[in-house]
């Protein structure tokens, strides 16, 4: 799913984490979830708005888990539903 937001004339486009494509590099815009304690393990982890993310490999059976890179320093693995409440916007796309 692919959200529009309209800031004055400046268009935005949003999306999952998980829909990123393999190696575009991203900057994370909100994570959101009805299980609390989901969100708090995602953010001490190490997500945060404003960071850079990419995917960098997805898993061989169904795409499972993600390999995330973070900040251009970290690796993580998560699952592509846990990915899934995380949104993003491609750089590029805001004037970066």
């Amino acid at each position: 799913m692919i959200r529009i937001k309209c800031a004055g004339n400046q268009r935005k486009k949003t999306m999952r984490l998980d829909k990123l494509p393999l190696n575009q590099v991203a900057r994370i815009k909100s994570i959101r979830s009805d299980d609390a304690d989901l969100e708090m393990r995602l953010r001490e982890i190490g997500f945060a708005e404003g960071d850079r993310v990419e995917i960098v490999h997805r898993g061989l059976f169904g795409g499972s888990p993600l390999a995330i890179r973070l900040d251009g320093i970290a690796s993580i693995a998560i699952r592509p539903r846990e990915a899934a409440l995380i949104n993003v916007q491609p750089e590029g796309q805001d004037g970066h």
